[in-house]
């Protein structure tokens, strides 16, 4: 079981089939709030659903297609990150994440996808670019890359269908040299 820390409350752990029923009730109780941005909720309607979305993400794992991890706060499921999948012959990837509303406003997020970049992505994989995509009117969503200093690239029109209609999607990068010079003047900046 690999696990990233990130605060004394709060790490990464690779999510694993023991992690079903508890991902399966964050995603439950949080339906509705979910329901706004995520277009696979229809999909889950049973643990045995869930669990099959573990399995295909360990799948991935195996096939170096990257991984997906659960955030855990005080000793609870609070939400998952993952790559979609690694593109290896251009080193890049495009990240995606949730996190229950009863888990908002404590900067997880922000600390879980500056974690995966650090020790995954721009670590372990040594990619090039990540993307990050995000409804425009998901403000939540896109706060992460704009916190974590990505470029706002442009923007894909209807680019995902939401259950009734079409969204566009705000496109976030990403390049290795911009993440390393920004953690390396956090650092020097630190001590100060």
């Amino acid at each position: 079981m690999k696990i990233i820390p990130m605060t004394a409350e709060a790490c990464l752990k690779r999510l694993e089939p023991a992690d079903a029923e508890e991902m399966f009730w964050l995603t439950d109780v949080n339906r509705p709030y979910l329901r706004q941005w995520l277009p696979w909720l229809d999909m889950v309607r049973e643990v045995k659903d869930t669990a099959r979305f573990i399995a295909l993400t360990i799948d991935q794992h195996h096939r170096r297609q990257g991984t997906h991890y659960g955030i855990w706060y005080n000793g609870r499921l609070a939400g998952t990150l993952g790559v979609h999948s690694i593109d290896w012959a251009n080193r890049k990837t495009s990240i995606g994440y949730w996190l229950g509303a009863q888990f908002q406003g404590k900067g997880l997020m922000t600390q879980a996808v500056a974690a995966y970049l650090d020790h995954l992505v721009f670590g372990e994989w040594d990619l090039e670019r990540v993307a990050i995509q995000a409804a425009t009117g998901n403000h939540k969503s896109r706060a992460i890359p704009e916190r974590l200093g990505f470029r706002l690239e442009g923007v894909l029109r209807s680019n995902e269908f939401l259950y009734d209609h079409y969204v566009d999607h705000a496109v976030y990068g990403m390049l290795a040299a911009e993440w390393r010079s920004r953690t390396s003047a956090d650092e020097s900046g630190s001590g100060t």
